[in-house]
C-alpha cells in the first residue's frame, strides 16, 4: 500500500505528552528524603520539522548549547517558554527534554550531528523527495528528519526496473 502525501506529512502535526520524572525536574543531592507523594509532571511536545532544524541551525551557528536550547524551545508546545526562560533551566532538565525532542523527531543523535546532517545532504534529500513524490519544498520542509530518512531509505530499497 502506497502512502499519500497527507499521510506522510501528518506526523509533523502530532503532539505528545512527555512525563518529566520528579528527580529530573528537582534533582537532589541524595540526602533529602522523598515524601513519596510526588505526582508525575508532563509537558506537551511536538517533533521538529526540517524547516525547524534549518532555522535553528542558521540561528545557532557555532553554539551547540544554543542549538539544544532552540530545539527544545521549538518543540515545547505547552508550556510555551522563551529562550530567556529556557536558559535559566538547569542543564539536566534541558538535556532530558532535548533527548525527548530527538526521540519524537526520529533523531537519535546529538545536536552537533543533527546540524551536520542538515547542511548539504538535506538539500539533496529535498530535491530527491520532491522529484520522486511530487512534493513541494514546503511540503518536504514540514517533514521531521526521521520521516525524511525513512522515505530516502524506502526509495533506496525499492526494486530497480530492468534495463534492456
Amino acid at each position: 500500500m502506497n502512502l499519500s502525501a497527507e499521510e506522510l506529512l501528518a506526523g509533523s502535526g502530532l503532539t505528545f505528552e512527555v512525563e518529566v520524572p520528579p528527580h529530573v525536574l528537582r534533582p537532589s543531592d541524595g540526602t533529602s528524603a522523598s515524601t513519596g507523594q510526588e505526582l508525575p509532571t508532563t509537558v506537551r511536545m511536538r517533533p521538529l520539522t526540517v524547516a525547524d532544524l534549518q532555522t535553528i541551525t542558521r540561528a545557532a551557528k557555532e553554539s551547540d548549547s544554543l542549538m539544544a536550547t532552540l530545539m527544545v524551545q521549538r518543540a515545547l508546545v505547552e508550556p510555551e517558554l522563551t529562550i530567556a526562560e529556557l536558559t535559566t533551566m538547569h542543564v539536566g532538565l534541558l538535556q532530558f527534554l532535548l533527548e525527548r525532542v530527538n526521540e519524537l523527531s526520529g533523531v537519535t543523535t546529538d545536536a552537533a550531528a543533527v546540524a551536520h546532517a542538515i547542511d548539504a545532504p538535506l538539500a539533496k534529500a529535498t530535491f530527491v523527495l520532491a522529484q520522486e513524490f511530487g512534493w513541494t519544498p514546503q511540503e518536504v520542509g514540514e517533514l521531521t528528519l526521521g520521516q525524511i530518512l525513512l522515505h530516502l531509505k524506502m526509495l533506496g530499497e525499492r526494486p530497480r526496473p530492468a534495463h534492456r
